[in-house]
């Protein structure tokens, strides 16, 4: 396996990972939160947890893709100023969007640096 696969899978099972357990299973009190910053229903939390399961799986099932790894370092990257505007003390917790999202768009760019496309 290359590093650029292994990259690609783990970003792969981030997305599926936070799009499954916070937002569709367990329905986080801190999405919600997010939410309610913005002023919007709780309800689209079912809609935001959809659309990473679906990247995720993309980028799992797409290998020779390289539109979704850009995709996610676009949202992880949007994400990422989004809650620094709205809820910045979210960047001082452990294990925070700030920690997440900077590895998270390393192992993009590392998967996108393969030039035989992982």
């Amino acid at each position: 396996m290359t590093d650029a696969l292994l990259a690609r899978l783990t970003v792969g099972a981030i997305f599926i990972y936070h799009g499954l357990v916070p937002k569709l299973l367990f329905r986080d009190a801190t999405e919600l939160q997010l939410l309610d910053a913005h002023g919007l229903p709780h309800s689209l939390l079912t809609l935001a947890g959809i659309a990473e399961l679906a990247l995720g799986l993309i980028i799992v099932l797409l290998r020779g893709q390289r539109w979704p790894l850009y995709l996610a370092l676009a949202a992880l990257l949007g994400l990422l100023v989004d809650v620094a505007i709205l809820a910045p003390a979210l960047l001082a917790q452990a294990f925070n969007p700030l920690t997440l999202n900077l590895a998270a768009m390393a192992l993009c760019m590392i998967a996108l640096r393969n030039r035989s496309r992982s």
